[in-house]
């Protein structure tokens, strides 16, 4: 998932998100279509022809699917928020061409299968001409092929994995993508003078595994090593045999580029069996569950992100979302996925206001053109793999707080 260095001018905005991320975040097996080309046409996984969704009546449908529930259920939430807060206010202006945008949501349980079907229902029965989802990247590299084969486009806030927009030309995203934010996260770690690094990776997750894989590959182009890569899946509750072998290996720091939902049990594992060096991740430790999940034992560790805020100077803008979010959800802060979900409504409300017609194909080549676009998460230009190119920002983790330590350009890292 990412969201731009707001705090160091005013706290950085919520890779993650480059999450899991999240974030954020999952590894294809193949790409199913072209992932070059702005224009429709791209060869997809389905063979299912259509020629988009059209507005009829006074509402403008759009849809969303998150994990409203189920394992990564904060990060369905927080980005509902965002999207929410969006459209309310697309709509408090006058809406679209006198029309209000009605957003339809399915909760996809966090299950990869289950966001398939929704996704279904959305583009099939209720006619939406845009899906805005998922943050993880196995949900939306399952769901995409949907969008894709109907001609509506589709949205990621937070899905940080390579071959998530290679699904198809109907395919985008606002944040930053894991060939950036793993490759921050490898000279963040070389920087910091680690030169023998384990990583830990989740062999369920897509998007921990194409994380591992993109870091380690950097990071040894650097001239740092891979003291082990021992692995575990999402649900395992022990860790300690992994562990066991991460401490044998002698390594300097570990990267964990896994879901928050077990980077709390391992890192109070790791310091249990003596793994007492600093833990490294990616924008899926990005939700309020991380610390309680974890006590003191992610204390001095560091995750790369998308977005933070916290008391400073802040650009006017971010303070009008941010004093939006407030009044909106009384006593909740907005985190990355908040402004990645407030971000992706926002392109495409954008683009059916730009768009020739209120229609799928119109709107897809509107939110294409998308460029210098001042989001909460940072500015967004699209490019012509429909990808956002954006800062990515590396957070430390200290007591029950996350601080702005430092940001990267992609020109910083050689991209």
């Amino acid at each position: 998932m990412k969201l731009r260095r707001q705090s160091f001018l005013l706290g950085a905005v919520l890779f993650g998100a480059l999450l899991g991320g999240y974030g954020c975040k999952d590894k294809a097996e193949s790409p199913s279509g072209g992932g070059s080309g702005d224009k429709p046409g791209t060869k997809t996984e389905t063979t299912t022809e259509s020629k988009g969704n059209s507005v009829t009546g006074d509402t403008i449908k759009i849809g969303e699917y998150g994990s409203m529930t189920g394992d990564n259920s904060t990060f369905g939430i927080s980005t509902d928020r965002g999207i929410k807060l969006a459209i309310e206010e697309a709509n408090a202006a006058g809406g679209i061409q006198g029309k209000k945008i009605e957003l339809v949501s399915e909760d996809d349980a966090s299950k990869a299968e289950q966001a398939k079907t929704v996704v279904q229902k959305l583009v099939s029965s209720d006619k939406v001409v845009a899906v805005i989802g998922e943050v993880a990247s196995s949900r939306s590299m399952m769901a995409a092929p949907i969008c894709q084969g109907a001609k509506v486009p589709m949205v990621s806030p937070s899905s940080t994995n390579p071959e998530v927009t290679r699904k198809g030309d109907y395919i985008f995203r606002v944040c930053f993508t894991d060939d950036f934010q793993a490759v921050v996260a490898a000279q963040f770690a070389f920087d910091q003078g680690f030169k023998n690094v384990a990583i830990f990776t989740d062999v369920k997750s897509d998007y921990s595994k194409a994380f591992g894989e993109l870091f380690g590959k950097k990071f040894k182009s650097l001239g740092g090593k891979i003291a082990s890569e021992p692995t575990y899946q999402s649900g395992d509750v022990d860790f300690k045999a992994q562990l066991a072998t991460i401490k044998g290996s002698n390594p300097d720091a570990v990267l964990i580029p896994g879901y928050y939902t077990e980077v709390g049990t391992i890192a109070r594992q790791a310091r249990e069996v003596g793994v007492s060096i600093p833990l490294i991740g990616g924008d899926g430790w990005e939700s309020d569950q991380l610390v309680p999940g974890a006590g003191t034992a992610l204390e001095g560790c560091f995750f790369t992100n998308h977005y933070f805020v916290h008391d400073g100077t802040v650009e006017p803008h971010v303070q009008k979302f941010l004093d939006a979010f407030s009044k909106a959800y009384p006593g909740k802060k907005p985190g990355a996925l908040d402004a990645l979900g407030y971000d992706a409504a926002r392109v495409i409300i954008e683009g059916l206001r730009k768009a020739k017609t209120l229609d799928s194909v119109a709107l897809r080549d509107a939110i294409a053109d998308t460029k210098d676009y001042q989001g909460i998460s940072g500015k967004i230009t699209l490019d012509k793999e429909r990808n956002a190119r954006k800062e990515a920002l590396v957070l430390k983790i200290a007591g029950k707080e996350f601080k702005p330590f430092k940001t990267y350009k992609p020109e910083q890292v050689g991209l």
